[in-house]
């Protein structure tokens, strides 16, 4: 898979859960959620969403399904998840291994639910003489519940024959990287695709991470992604041939713009929807290899003249959401460039957005609409919800 925009084959999801139910005003924040969402009301509009990729021939795996698959199908997929989900470091050495102990008591499925959804001290059964254990509330959790892992874009990528799993920049979502990482590796179909060699663990999220055409990709910088992971990244694409040119895109470190994908989503070969706000100030640095261990760095210069040169066009077209600031800045804080391409000019975006989807009609895009009401309270849309596994080539 080596682009945005080639016709999309194959998706992994996650339709959100009891993970989703753990959130409460206490706590929203901490996990990354600026609302509450109506949990039945999201899953009706993940279900549409997966409904409208399959009647587009598009083929979708769920990833709790996945995740209990491999986890019937390997032992060893049983204990990593189970190690990686229980922090000594919160529970303490006793408490922990008497919550790994519950845990592995547990058959697969109500094991990948705990795994996802989390558990709280009242769900389970230890006792005992924990500090930890008599001070902490009923409700307060034992594990941490994964309510973003429904943005499968963010903890893994895949790039040509390869996937890379990402290294989470946030507290609340670095367990979501190696239990996705688990769930693919032990998966009978999934586990064919070879990850690519190590990296350090500098943070860098597959929502920064545009694939712009064969060979040529774009990493954004920011609240996610920092510039050690982006490098990271970079040697990685080189040293596994799979990237030629690799830009890196600084971008405002805020929640508004927590992603490239946030201000900007390829939506043609040639032409990328991008929020206003940022069209002409966004840079770009360009990163090539230049020998076996070391980089060729040039830069910064404006980003999209460097994007059409790398991918060999003339021009890379922006269609922006409009000069009206009021209306732009809405609709980028709504998803309104986070759009998730079916083939090159056809491309699904919430139908909220309507002066950005007016406007890519008008550049000769096609939308398919659904509703994000509620899947967009984690701040994601189409794109962000989406993990692209097969694409056809370009061409």
């Amino acid at each position: 898979m080596d682009s945005e925009v080639g016709v999309l084959r194959t998706v992994v999801l996650h339709r959100p859960g009891p993970e989703l139910e753990r959130l409460t005003p206490r706590n929203a924040d901490r996990l990354l959620f600026d609302g509450i969402p109506w949990v039945e009301r999201a899953q009706l509009e993940h279900d549409a969403f997966a409904e409208l990729l399959r009647t587009e021939g598009v083929r979708v795996l769920l990833l709790g399904d996945v995740l209990r698959e491999s986890l019937a199908a390997a032992p060893a997929a049983r204990e990593t998840g189970i190690a990686d989900a229980v922090d000594e470091r919160v529970l303490g050495r006793e408490l922990a291994g008497a919550v790994r102990a519950e845990l592995a008591a547990l058959d697969d499925d109500a094991l990948a639910d705990a795994l996802v959804g989390g558990r709280t001290f009242a769900e389970l059964a230890v006792t005992g003489h924990s500090l930890v254990r008599a001070m902490a509330g009923a409700h307060d959790f034992a594990v941490d519940p994964l309510p973003n892992l429904m943005f499968t874009r963010d903890s893994s990528v895949r790039v040509g024959p390869r996937v890379v799993a990402s290294s989470m920049g946030m507290p609340a979502r670095r367990r979501e990287a190696p239990l996705v990482a688990l769930a693919q590796r032990h998966h009978p179909e999934l586990g064919v695709v070879a990850p690519t060699a190590p990296r350090d663990p500098s943070a860098v999220e597959g929502g920064d991470v545009l694939l712009l055409a064969p060979g040529v990709l774009a990493i954004g910088v920011g609240e996610r992604t920092s510039p050690a992971g982006a490098e990271s990244f970079a040697r990685a694409m080189f040293a596994d041939g799979l990237a030629h040119t690799v830009l890196a895109v600084p971008i405002a470190q805020r929640r508004a713009t927590m992603h490239l994908d946030t201000v900007a989503t390829m939506v043609d070969v040639d032409t990328m929807v991008i929020y206003p706000g940022v069209l002409e100030g966004l840079e770009a640095w360009t990163v090539r290899p230049d020998g076996p261990e070391h980089l060729h760095i040039t830069g910064p210069e404006p980003f999209r003249p460097a994007a059409a040169r790398a991918m060999g066009i003339d021009v890379l077209r922006a269609v922006d959401t409009g000069l009206e600031s009021v209306a732009a800045e809405r609709e980028q804080w709504d998803d309104g460039n986070n759009t998730l391409a079916l083939a090159p000019g056809r491309v699904v975006a919430y139908e909220r957005n309507t002066t950005t989807n007016a406007r890519l009609a008008a550049a000769g895009i096609e939308v398919l609409e659904i509703a994000g009401f509620e899947l967009g309270s984690g701040r994601g849309g189409p794109r962000c919800l989406s993990c692209p596994w097969e694409r056809g080539p370009l061409g």
